[in-house]
């Protein structure tokens, strides 16, 4: 099959024909062409659930949470745990091993440890099961099925060891739920950190005396910034669109819009939970009790419209939404448009809203 239109390859935009075979891309064939927008599939790195169903229900509910998000043009996804006792998150990530690739739901690029290696005083949704670095449960995690990203304090007593343990297995170590000095973040990425996790939430702040890991994260001055890949959540609760943008120019365009979605996503607003603990969700916000932001209601269409509101370019929002987080992963198949790479794609209509999604060259049903 093939599609033509105005599409998004990672040369920029070009007018011609798009085909498939077998679910792989093939060659762009330029020219005329009709008024079709075409960009890649996004691609999650941090997402705990959605239409009713969370990572820690176990295999069935992250096939629903993937579904749910394929059916808003994600197309590649990250399941992402939250900070449970060691035994769940194991089985967390033997089940994710367990799940056969469905045309009808998101690809799963591996799973997203949110914890337990994280700072209490940075905490924030997180339950309360953290824990100091230990490399015999890390390992055990990694032997029991795909792992792709682990959040961790780089802080912590035995961090470093860690962060260079699992850049040498492949796993991209992110540094988050922390209150590092703007020192300690810097050692932890020539460790190997490849990025951070939600940029500005549950980390120490940049401020002008004190700078912490926010702004460790957009120091171009630390060696090898070029390499690395911040995540940012805009659903405009959990960061302004201004420094939103102040983020997107300082980092220059390396950030990873991700939703951080969770079970209550994509229902009526109300009583909701996360990792066992009560939240309420209203007025676009999910919230424990005391008032912290417990996670998101976002889903990556809406996110790319407030990108766009915030300002930037489509091509410059598709880079966030599909071909950064898939560097971060260092995967070339997925969240771009070229020879080998999946065929997932997503057609926009005049409004720049969904129209058409494509997960592997199959078309989804987003009804």
């Amino acid at each position: 099959m093939s599609l033509a239109g105005r599409i998004l390859t990672p040369a920029g935009w070009r007018r011609g024909s798009l085909g498939w075979s077998e679910g792989r891309l093939g060659a762009l064939r330029e020219g005329a062409a009709p008024e079709r927008t075409l960009i890649p599939g996004f691609v999650d790195l941090h997402v705990h659930g959605g239409g009713g169903a969370d990572v820690m229900d176990g295999p069935e509910g992250v096939a629903r949470m993937a579904a749910f998000h394929l059916r808003h043009g994600t197309t590649s996804l990250c399941p992402t745990t939250v900070t449970r006792p060691p035994a769940e998150l194991r089985a967390v990530v033997a089940g994710c091993a367990t799940l056969p690739e469905r045309p009808d739901q998101a690809r799963l690029l591996g799973v997203h440890l949110e914890g337990p290696f994280i700072a209490e005083a940075k905490r924030g949704a997180q339950p309360d099961y953290v824990r100091g670095p230990d490399p015999a449960l890390l390992e055990e995690w990694l032997a029991a099925g795909p792992v792709a990203v682990v959040t961790l304090a780089p802080e912590l007593p035995g961090a470093l060891d860690l962060i260079r343990r699992l850049r040498a297995a492949g796993v991209r170590p992110s540094l988050g739920h922390s209150a590092c000095s703007h020192a300690q973040a810097a050692e932890a990425f020539a460790a190997g950190a490849g990025g951070v996790t939600h940029l500005f939430n549950a980390m120490s702040a940049l401020r002008h005396r004190n700078p912490g890991l926010a702004a460790a994260a957009l120091d171009a001055g630390i060696p090898g910034s070029e390499g690395r890949f911040h995540e940012l959540i805009l659903d405009t609760h959990h960061v302004a669109p201004a420094l939103f943008r102040i983020a997107h120019q300082a980092s220059g365009g390396r950030l990873c819009l991700v939703s951080d979605a969770i079970r209550a996503t994509g229902l009526p607003e109300g009583p909701s939970e996360l990792g066992g603990q009560a939240i309420e969700v209203r007025e676009g916000k999910a919230l424990l009790p005391n008032g912290t932001l417990a996670g998101s209601v976002l889903t990556l269409d809406v996110a790319l419209r407030h990108a766009l509101e915030a300002g930037l370019s489509l091509e410059q929002v598709s880079r966030l939404l599909s071909s950064n987080p898939a560097a971060a992963l260092g995967r070339e198949d997925v969240g771009r448009l070229a020879p080998g790479a999946y065929a997932d794609l997503i057609e926009l209509d005049a409004d720049l809203s969904l129209l058409r999604v494509w997960r592997g060259g199959v078309e989804v049903e987003l009804a």
